[in-house]
């Protein structure tokens, strides 16, 4: 694992991203730091209760500098949106790369499930995509993590000891050899970092 950045012409399509608790703090001071040109879509499994309102949405919208809604079916995933799955569902991405949500069984007790959109998305997106583990509380997410650096993707994971939930980091560390391992303000640096093709 790594916590500098090196040179790269690797050209990355997507960004699938995994947070449970203390995902809010996580993701208010992540997001912003991409910019408003950021050319890859971010899509965003947040575990959330079953009766969960808008709030969540809304609240990252106001300080994003992207476009923050949920996906829908059918959908395209496009550059210039932060997409967050719904409460109550799965979220896949199609190779089409198009949404498609279902209603199937919790995975790692979670519904959403980081897993389900980190297994879909390596299918979809294969090297040209990053997976990204935030703060948790449980494991969901590093099966998923695994999936993607093996089809070739780039993984990234919190530090643990920034995290305010430090169970769903170190779950993906001990399962994958991990590429990036950084405090959040470094992975928005990052990710921004390799949308222009600077860093691997």
């Amino acid at each position: 694992m790594n916590n500098e950045f090196t040179a790269s012409s690797q050209k990355y399509d997507a960004v699938v991203i995994g947070v449970s608790a203390g995902g809010l703090n996580a993701l208010t001071t992540l997001l912003p730091k991409l910019p408003n040109d950021f050319p890859m879509p971010v899509i965003i499994v947040q575990h959330r209760a079953s009766d969960s309102d808008n709030f969540l949405i809304e609240h990252l919208g106001r300080l994003s500098n992207l476009q923050v809604k949920e996906a829908e079916v059918g959908e395209l995933a496009q550059a210039g949106f932060i997409y967050l799955a719904p409460a109550n569902y799965h979220l896949l991405i199609e190779r089409n790369r198009h949404f498609s949500l279902n209603v199937d069984p919790p995975v790692s007790y979670a519904i959403p499930s980081v897993d389900v959109l980190f297994y879909s998305a390596a299918r979809c997106f294969g090297e040209q995509l990053i997976g990204v583990v935030l703060t948790g509380a449980n494991s969901d997410g590093t099966q998923g993590l695994k999936e993607i650096k093996q089809l070739g993707g780039l993984t990234i994971v919190q530090q643990p000891e920034t995290a305010q939930e430090r169970y769903m980091p170190d779950a993906a560390i001990a399962e994958t050899k991990v590429d990036y391992v950084l405090p959040l303000l470094q992975i928005g640096q990052l990710l921004t970092a390799l949308a222009e093709g600077g860093v691997e």
